[in-house]
């Protein structure tokens, strides 16, 4: 849009080379001289000759079409006090006066097409789409409105013979104080010290004081770089208000208040995080405030460590790289079953639902629930429709049972005996993208989550009831935890079979306890084992015939390290998801590798499975491709895609974390 155009007939250029001629001539270079000479004198009479011609041009156009004007009219249009131009129907310039050309750098424009010069502004938009005004056009460092009005001499006659006029208006101070006004708009920051009490019970009692100084020193220093109003409201929460513009600044940043939090170190044996919510975009400061809660929430709700930033709609987040603090206390989950145990009371029927390809942590979680339902007067019913090779033997068993006749049932059932009382129940899932049924879910309107995923950006919402803890091993283990809050006499009431299901979801999802294992972990697992469940019997149900074995061992030698990433893709005879994922919880047995990704590609679309041995956060990678999941354990699902497309996508994500993790 801005260019510059060098002019030899200038006066200065042409002094230039009249002087270098002189000098020429005083060191005696006669011949070189003399046809230097001659050449300039010919290039100026050719200047001279096209500077007249054009001349003349501009003087016949403006006699052309003011020649039916009245001489008060013509004056007008000389002396318009704003930039004005005439272009013909192919965008070239006729005319213009001279506050138009003012408002670039000297140049040649006559002759010129329009959209050289201002590249907003196409002949052919103005006629295609009858477009009379173009908005806030940047030209050089000012904005204009550039107003339109299309002259035709005659009816019918083509949009090449048309003549156009363009009128500027200035308005480069009413953008100024837009932006302005934009960046000086209030913005709410909720900041939560994640794990205070845990951080200053594992410190020394005399340090422990100048620890929690040094937190809130830091916190205050930091709103002060922000110009922002700081107050403390409890003994680990702030809320700043700050100017929007700041906010730009530390999104730009990567807001690296996280990295100086957790460097704080005072003899506490765990790291301090943070919590942070940022609420901008709003009309009004109270708004803001909703926003950032939500926002903070959801940064509590995916494992805390990092910052949510929610600019009305839009959600950016930043860190979540470490892992998971687990909670000592019980307290939410004695909560949210007491809750729970009022909810289902005043529904008429309820309904648990897991994700797509379920697996044995959602079908275990799921038969926990029913239990609980059916112990406090309710029916229920488990929806699945398809059985995968993951949760075939588990499945099997449960049919030798006979004890879940008629509990299981298709989501077509579901959508035939509901009612607007009953409940629907959502374990191992919090992600509109992923439940196994999203009618079902916009069909009940009364909904629980129960998950132990990060909570995504695209999360079920007007749930009653939403316990998502991402620090737990797996659904099983939360809701092996809220049975003595649920249910006097859990010996009563949960079987063998179902305390074996919740057993194996934990084992699964553990990766036989050795993956994401707390204190909880193992007392959840010891609590199933006095219900009844045989470890064994668990163990049974995973055990793997001879050609699965050869299916992982022909992935496995396709797989490619790279500093410490391992990447592998099914062969096109292999569509199978679930093992994918064992595939890729193996590869993590191999030395060097750190983490492990699998393709597969089933019908039109590629599944990934990501594995880490806590490194390197897979989740993050896979929220960059539209999935999800946890630091450690994460998938994704790319649709209409090549494996070969998959995999470059791949390849991208990871090189942006990589990048993102060295700045």
């Amino acid at each position: 849009m801005e260019k510059k155009y060098f002019i030899p007939s200038d006066k200065f250029n042409l002094a230039i080379i009249g002087f270098l001629i002189l000098v020429l001539f005083m060191f005696r270079h006669f011949y070189v001289a003399s046809a230097f000479l001659i050449l300039y004198i010919v290039f100026l009479i050719y200047n001279f000759k096209i500077y007249n011609s054009k001349k003349d041009e501009w003087e016949k156009f403006i006699e052309g079409y003011t020649s039916q004007m009245e001489i008060s009219t013509r004056s007008v249009i000389n002396s318009v006090p704003f930039p004005l131009t005439i272009i013909s129907g192919k965008g070239n310039i006729l005319w213009y006066n001279q506050k138009f050309f003012n408002i670039f750098e000297k140049g040649e424009i006559l002759g010129r097409n329009i959209s050289e010069i201002i590249n907003e502004v196409n002949i052919n938009r103005v006629f295609a789409k009858d477009k009379k005004l173009f908005n806030y056009v940047k030209i050089r460092d000012k904005y204009y409105n550039i107003f339109v009005n299309i002259k035709e001499d005659r009816e019918g006659i083509s949009d090449k013979n048309k003549t156009v006029f363009l009128y500027f208006s200035d308005v480069t101070n009413e953008v100024n104080s837009e932006i302005y006004r934009s960046e000086s708009e209030e913005a709410i920051i909720l900041v939560e010290v994640d794990n205070l009490d845990d951080v200053l019970k594992t410190t020394l009692e005399d340090k422990s004081l100048l620890l929690s100084a040094e937190i809130e020193r830091k916190l205050k220093a930091y709103g002060q770089s922000l110009h922002a109003m700081v107050t403390k409201y409890s003994s680990s929460k702030y809320i700043m208000v700050v100017h929007k513009k700041d906010i730009k600044k530390e999104m730009d940043k990567n807001f690296d208040i996280l990295d100086e939090i957790r460097e704080i170190n005072l003899g506490n044996k765990l790291t301090v995080t943070l919590s942070i919510g940022v609420g901008l975009g709003a009309q009004t400061p109270l708004e803001n405030h909703n926003l950032a809660i939500s926002a903070k929430e959801l940064a509590l709700s995916r494992g805390g460590d990092q910052v949510v930033v929610k600019d009305k709609d839009k959600l950016y987040f930043y860190g979540g790289k470490t892992k998971e603090v687990a909670k000592r206390t019980k307290v939410r989950a004695r909560v949210i079953g007491h809750a729970l145990v009022n909810t289902i009371k005043e529904s008429s029927n309820v309904f648990v639902m897991g994700h797509t390809n379920q697996d044995i942590d959602s079908i275990g979680a799921s038969m926990g629930i029913s239990n609980v339902v059916k112990a406090l007067g309710k029916d229920c019913y488990i929806i699945l429709d398809k059985v995968n090779c993951g949760i075939e033997k588990a499945v099997e068993k449960i049919k030798s049972e006979n004890m879940y006749n008629g509990k299981f049932v298709n989501k077509q059932k579901c959508l035939d005996i509901y009612d607007k009382n009953s409940l629907l129940i959502l374990v191992d899932v919090n992600s509109k993208g992923y439940v196994h049924s999203k009618e079902i879910v916009e069909k009940i309107n009364r909904k629980v989550i129960i998950d132990h995923h990060r909570k995504s950006t695209d999360a079920v919402e007007d749930t009653l009831l939403s316990y998502i803890e991402p620090y737990a091993s797996s659904t099983c283990e939360l809701v092996t935890e809220m049975f003595e809050y649920m249910l006097e006499s859990p010996k009563k009431y949960i079987d063998a079979l179902t305390a074996e299901m919740l057993l194996a979801g934990i084992y699964v999802d553990t990766k036989n306890f050795y993956f994401k294992t707390g204190v909880r972990t193992f007392e959840a697992a010891a609590y199933l084992r006095q219900l009844g469940a045989d470890i064994i019997e668990v163990k049974r149900m995973f055990s793997n015939d001879l050609e699965t074995y050869l299916k992982k061992a022909k992935i496995i030698s396709l797989a490619n390290l790279e500093k410490n990433i391992c990447i592998t893709v099914c062969p096109p005879e292999i569509q199978d998801n679930v093992l994918a994922a064992q595939v890729a919880d193996e590869l993590l047995n191999i030395t060097g590798v750190q983490v492990s990704f699998v393709l597969v590609k089933i019908k039109k679309d590629v599944f990934i499975s990501g594995r880490s041995n806590g490194d390197i956060n897979v989740q993050l990678i896979m929220e960059s491709l539209g999935g999800g999941g946890h630091l450690n354990i994460a998938g994704a699902k790319l649709n209409n895609v090549s494996i070969d497309e998959a995999k470059e996508k791949l390849k991208n994500a990871i090189n942006k974390y990589l990048r993102e993790g060295e700045e």
